[in-house]
């Protein structure tokens, strides 16, 4: 095995797509190991350092295994490893769409454009928002989707702001997700109504259908 062609996985699975405009989909999932960032509600420590290393081969290998065309590279941080690049490639050279979901704090422009990002913009009550790396917004598709994750009211209004002061809903889908167990979607959804905004409210449909704690879902 080439380490040129090594990435440390913490997981590949096959399963319902639970957050984005593509919830509700078929999608094998790539977990992949370590993240820079460390947010108070992350509901995948686990992906921190727990992880083996597989070619980009094996990893195709067990995604055409899963009778899909949609793929999620996630983690974790999956920008963090450079060979991802390599395997976000093969896998669009093969005709597969491909989901990266990034926590916005490492630079964007090397992705290939073909991929979709689904751009995590941390709210304050995260821990990290001081990580936002905000030359990002210059360089994101329309075709890619910004996600705020929102603890509470003065994390809305925060989002909220940034919202309207980068104009992100006329070039991007938005989504906007409470904290699961933490913020109530119906509270959130009022929210969002009163104001108006142009958002998509998000939840994470896999725990709902297999609770919050089940892994490989």
């Amino acid at each position: 095995m080439r380490e040129n062609d090594l990435l440390i996985v913490n997981e590949i699975f096959f399963s319902i797509q639970g957050e984005s405009s593509h919830a509700g989909k078929t999608c094998a999932f790539v977990r992949l190991t370590y993240c820079n960032l460390r947010c108070t509600y992350c509901d995948t420590e686990y992906a921190f350092y727990e992880g083996k290393g597989l070619s980009v081969d094996e990893i195709i290998n067990r995604i055409n295994q899963f009778p899909t065309e949609l793929v999620e590279i996630t983690g974790g941080e999956p920008l963090l490893q450079k060979n991802v690049h390599k395997l976000i490639r093969r896998l669009l050279d093969s005709g597969k769409t491909v989901l990266i979901e990034t926590g916005g704090s490492l630079d964007i422009k090397v992705v290939d454009p073909r991929a979709i990002l689904i751009y995590d913009i941390k709210c304050p009550d995260s821990g990290m928002h001081a990580q936002n790396l905000w030359r990002n917004l210059n360089f994101l598709k329309t075709s890619d989707e910004v996600k705020f994750v929102i603890s509470s009211r003065s994390d809305y209004q925060w989002a909220r702001d940034i919202l309207r002061q980068y104009q992100l809903d006329a070039k991007h889908t938005v989504l906007f997700s409470p904290v699961w167990g933490k913020l109530s979607p119906k509270e959130l959804a009022d929210w969002i109504l009163h104001d108006g905004l142009r958002v998509r409210l998000q939840l994470q449909l896999h725990k709902l259908v297999w609770g919050a704690e089940a892994r490989g879902v």
